[in-house]
């Protein structure tokens, strides 16, 4: 008996895994610029692989094209770009000096974001999940994060070379923020009043412009502007549940 000719895929839905790819692509290349010392150049590329990671899943919601496959294939690009890449930047750029502590605490933070994926990946089938807001810190924001030390330096705000120890425990603090039970938002569950789209779209413009022309200035305020996102939300599930 002759099989069954497979059924063609249209090219438009395998879209999304292209894009996961080439984000996935952006984070092993960092890693490539990491060890050359290049860390401009490292920063820029997870900093597009967190844009990136925004865009597939959207693109597979608005092409139809989401799979099963797809799920599994961006959980695992995030853990590489989100996970790996950035513990092994920051421990290159300022935890060598530590030897194998300043190795343990970038462990802490890549077991992290590793944990926190597998979680989303089982919850992911909660119709909530995601989309009012998530448990602890998503991977993608929390490599922005840990990066904050790269930032701050390339900003000239301080050298974080000279202060390893503190860079080590913050890259374990945002590792272990990765796996609380904190509240974090989530950008599916907000909403703009129609009234209020054209200047919401004027910001993102300024932003966007700000960040192209001012990067690492702009990657701290938003480090810290989220920091502060975060301190509210927890603040007001821990009145919820005194209440």
């Amino acid at each position: 008996m002759s099989e069954e000719p497979r059924r063609s895929l249209p090219l438009v839905l395998l879209v999304p895994n292209l894009v996961t790819l080439l984000g996935l692509c952006a984070g092993l290349t960092s890693m490539r610029y990491v060890v050359d010392g290049a860390w401009e150049t490292a920063a820029i590329l997870l900093v597009l692989a967190a844009i990136v990671d925004g865009m597939d899943g959207m693109l597979a919601r608005k092409l139809n094209a989401a799979s099963h496959f797809g799920a599994e294939l961006d959980s695992l690009s995030d853990f590489v770009c989100f996970g790996v890449a950035p513990g092994f930047f920051v421990y290159q750029f300022a935890l060598q000096s530590l030897g194998g502590l300043g190795w343990l605490l970038a462990l802490v933070f890549t077991l992290g974001a590793c944990l926190r994926l597998a979680r989303f990946n089982v919850s992911r089938a909660a119709p909530s999940e995601g989309k009012t807001g998530f448990v602890g810190v998503p991977a993608p924001a929390g490599a922005m994060l840990g990066l904050m030390p790269v930032f701050l330096t390339l900003a000239g705000w301080l050298h974080a070379p000279d202060w390893p120890v503190l860079v080590a425990v913050w890259l374990a603090f945002v590792g272990l923020m990765m796996i609380s039970r904190v509240p974090t938002p989530s950008l599916k569950g907000l909403s703009v009043p129609r009234s209020m789209a054209v200047p919401m779209l004027l910001g993102v413009t300024l932003y966007l412009w700000a960040l192209a022309t001012r990067p690492w200035l702009v990657l701290v305020l938003s480090g810290l502007l989220y920091l502060a996102v975060l301190a509210v939300f927890a603040a007001r599930a821990w009145r919820k549940k005194a209440a």
